[in-house]
């Protein structure tokens, strides 16, 4: 599997290609501002072909640049059912100090084809499998994607997950926002994040990678949550 990120131009955003590997068929997660030059530049070097975009959520600074990426090769955006509306109005939904950067200087238009991501179901897109959980808090309708590792030698790599603002190394998503909620997050916590196992590779939508058994031992968020079983799987 091949999964390449870079920062958008504001925000710290990070947006991720994943496809099965070079040469092949990709989604596109997270778009965020200004993103088209470093994306247009990774899909070249990697042989890649879009076929969607992902958003792990509605705010705009994760997409920004999802109508012009969707549009540029005529492919669906992809959004929880609780964030589509986020797709229509974004600005309603930023902190008051972030509206005023866009003022009235903002030309927004919806990409052409969205659809909406089922949890129950898994995702399969350009040969990949995903599956999706919701975890709202941050957003009604945050989701994470979960990817199985690759195997090598017959043994099984370490999963990957895209886990948008639901979880960064050391801290998570703000709750205070327009639909944020403190009670959602923690019970997305709870019962999303600590299940999985600590191999898992965790690529987050602001900042560096890391790992749900590091963030189980230090982050302080997820410390004295109520217990959930263990393990998760696709």
């Amino acid at each position: 599997m091949l999964v390449r990120g870079f920062p958008a131009q504001a925000f710290g955003t990070n947006c991720y290609v994943v496809a099965p590997g070079p040469g092949e068929q990709c989604v596109v997660v997270d778009p965020g501002l200004g993103v088209q030059d470093q994306l247009d530049e990774l899909l070249r070097e990697h042989d890649l072909q879009p076929v969607a975009v992902l958003l792990t959520h509605g705010h705009l600074d994760h997409t920004f640049s999802v109508t012009p990426v969707c549009g540029a090769r005529g492919i669906a955006a992809y959004i929880h059912p609780a964030d589509r509306d986020q797709l229509a109005d974004p600005v309603k939904y930023l902190s008051a100090g972030t509206a005023e950067l866009f003022g009235g200087r903002l030309e927004w238009s919806e990409p052409d084809d969205v659809r909406l991501l089922d949890p129950a179901e898994p995702l399969e897109l350009a040969g990949l499998r995903m599956g999706i959980d919701l975890a709202p808090g941050h957003t009604p309708g945050s989701v994470v994607f979960r990817l199985p590792g690759d195997e090598v030698d017959g043994e099984a790599g370490a999963p990957v997950l895209l886990s948008g603002d639901v979880l960064f190394a050391g801290s998570i998503g703000r709750t205070d926002l327009p639909g944020g909620s403190w009670p959602a997050m923690q019970h997305s916590l709870s019962t999303v994040v600590l299940p999985m196992a600590d191999e898992t590779v965790v690529l987050p939508g602001h900042g560096p990678a890391t790992t749900i058994g590091r963030e189980r031992a230090d982050n302080p968020y997820l410390q004295d949550l109520p217990p959930a079983p263990p393990g998760r799987g696709l």
